[in-house]
C-alpha cells in the first residue's frame, strides 16, 4: 500500500505528537482543573481568554492545554521556547501578533515553554503587550513561579498547578496508544506495570518509551511485550530519574523530615531514591551536615562530626563506595537524640539583631591593646573566669546594656542537652547567690 504524504508525515511523527489531544475531552488527567466546574474548565468555557501560568512536572499536558486554549478561542497560536529563544525571537513574536491583529482582528495566544529560563529583562519584555491586550500570555514552567517568574508578570497571570499523571492515567494513555496507533500491541501484566512505573507520572516519557518498545516488538514480529523484551529495549530507561524541579525538593524535604522524625528506614529510602535519581552526593552531604546542626545540635554533638566525616569520606572515595558513608551518617542522625534548640536560638538572635539598634560593647568587655584604651577604662573591670571559683564569674554580665535578661538558648530534655541544662541551671543559681 502506498501512503499519501500526510500519512507518511504522521508515521514519522513521535508517538507523543500523534496522540496529542485534539479536544478538551481527550485530555488525560488534570481533572482537578478540567472537571465540571473546575477552574481551567471554567476558563475554557468563559468565552474570554486570560493570561496564565501552567506549573507542573514534565509530560503532564501543559503544551497541549495551551494549544487547546488557542483552538477554543479561535486564536492564532505562537509558541516560543525559553531554552532556544532570545530577545530577537520575542520581538519577532510581537511583530507577528501586531500583524495578525491588524490584518484579521484575530486574537493571539503567545505560549512560552520553560518560561522560567528567561531572565528578568526578557520576562519584562512581555508586560506592555500583555497589559495592552496584544496577546494572551500562557507560560509553562516546571519550577515554582513564585521564585522563578517576575512578580510583575506573575501578578498579571492566573497560576494553574498541574499534577503528575497517576498510574491509572498512564494506563489509560497506554491503552489508547496501543489501540489507536500500535495495531493493538499488548503487554504482560509485569511489563505493563514496569513501563508505567518507568514514566514516573510523565506522559511524554511513557509514550517515548512505548514508541521504542513498539518498534522493537515490530522488528521481532511480536504482538505482545513481556518483561524481557521491555528490558532489552529500555535498559536503564526503566529506572526513574528525577534530577530537578519541585519533585527534587520534595524528596530532599522527605529525607530531612524522616531524619527529624527519627525514622532511619525512611531516611535511608529517600537518600537512596535521590542517589538513584542522579542527585549529586556532594549536595546530599551538605544537606546532611545541615540536618546535624538544625535537628540534633548539642543533644548529640557527635552527629555533626559524623556528618563532616561522611562528606570527607565521599570526597576521598567517590561513588559508589563513598555513598555508604552518607548512608551511615543519615542512619546515625535519624537515631540520634533530637534538639532544635541551637536552631531556634540562632533564629531568635538574628531576629533581635536585625530589628535592634547597634548597642555598644560594655567597657569591661572591650579589648585594651593600647595605653590610651587602658586609660579610658577599657577592660578594667573584666573578671577573668579562670581565676574565679568553678571557673565562673558569678553575676558578671556579657550582654550590652538593656539586654541583660535576654535568653536565646533553651536546652531540650534529651541527649547531652540534659546535662547542659543542669549545668546552666547551676550557673544561674550562682548568679543569684552573688547578688
Amino acid at each position: 500500500m502506498i501512503l499519501g504524504q500526510e500519512a507518511q508525515a504522521k508515521l514519522h511523527q513521535p508517538l507523543a505528537e500523534r496522540l496529542r489531544p485534539k479536544s478538551l475531552i481527550e485530555v488525560i488527567g488534570q481533572q482537578h482543573l478540567l472537571g465540571e466546574g473546575k477552574p481551567l474548565r471554567v476558563a475554557f468555557e468563559s468565552g474570554e481568554p486570560h493570561s496564565m501560568l501552567l506549573w507542573g512536572p514534565p509530560g503532564v499536558g501543559k503544551t497541549s492545554l495551551a494549544r487547546l486554549m488557542a483552538q477554543a478561542f479561535n486564536a492564532e497560536f505562537i509558541a516560543l521556547s525559553a531554552v532556544l529563544s532570545g530577545v530577537k525571537d520575542i520581538r519577532d513574536a510581537v511583530e507577528r501578533a501586531e500583524f495578525i491583529r491588524a490584518s484579521s482582528q484575530r486574537r493571539t495566544i503567545l505560549f512560552v515553554d520553560e518560561v522560567h529560563r528567561f531572565n528578568k529583562s526578557q520576562q519584562d519584555a512581555f508586560l506592555p503587550h500583555v497589559e495592552g491586550g496584544l496577546f494572551t500570555f500562557i507560560g509553562a514552567t516546571t519550577e515554582n513561579p513564585s521564585f522563578e517568574v517576575n512578580s510583575a508578570l506573575l501578578s498579571r497571570a492566573a497560576v494553574y498547578v498541574l499534577k503528575s499523571l497517576s498510574e491509572d492515567d498512564l494506563a489509560l494513555m497506554l491503552e489508547k496508544a496501543c489501540v489507536q496507533e500500535l495495531d493493538g500491541l499488548t503487554f504482560t501484566v509485569d511489563a505493563k506495570q514496569s513501563l508505567i512505573a518507568s514514566a514516573d507520572g510523565d506522559g511524554r516519557k511513557l509514550l517515548n518509551n512505548l514508541d521504542i518498545t513498539a518498534r522493537a516488538a515490530q522488528a521481532k514480529k511480536s504482538l505482545e511485550v513481556d518483561s524481557q523484551l521491555l528490558a532489552e529495549c529500555l535498559g536503564d530507561a526503566l529506572r526513574r530519574f528525577d534530577k530537578g524541579g519541585d519533585a527534587f525538593y520534595d524528596q530532599i524535604s522527605a529525607l530531612h523530615k524522616s531524619v527529624r522524625g527519627s525514622n532511619p528506614d525512611a531516611a535511608l529510602y529517600w537518600l537512596v531514591r535521590m542517589l538513584d535519581g542522579g542527585t549529586d552526593p556532594r549536595y546530599l552531604a551538605r544537606r546532611i551536615i545541615r540536618m546535624a546542626s538544625e535537628d540534633i545540635g548539642l543533644a548529640d554533638p557527635r552527629a555533626l562530626r559524623i556528618s563532616l566525616d561522611a562528606a570527607e569520606v565521599y570526597e576521598r572515595l567517590g561513588s559508589p563506595e563513598g555513598e555508604l558513608a552518607l548512608a551511615e551518617a543519615v542512619v546515625y542522625l535519624a537515631c540520634a537524640a533530637k534538639s532544635n534548640a541551637i536552631y531556634l536560638a540562632y533564629k531568635q538572635a538574628r531576629a533581635l539583631v536585625a530589628k535592634d539598634k547597634s548597642r555598644v560593647v560594655p567597657e569591661h568587655l572591650r579589648n585594651a591593646p593600647t595605653k590610651l584604651m587602658k586609660e579610658l577604662g577599657y577592660g578594667k573591670l573584666y573578671r577573668y573566669a579562670h581565676d574565679e571559683p568553678h571557673a565562673y564569674a558569678a553575676g558578671e554580665t556579657y550582654m550590652p546594656d538593656g539586654l541583660e535578661d535576654v535568653s536565646f538558648y533553651q536546652p531540650v530534655p534529651r541527649g547531652m542537652e540534659i546535662k547542659i541544662a543542669e549545668k546552666l541551671a547551676y550557673l544561674r543559681q550562682l548568679d543569684k547567690d552573688s547578688e
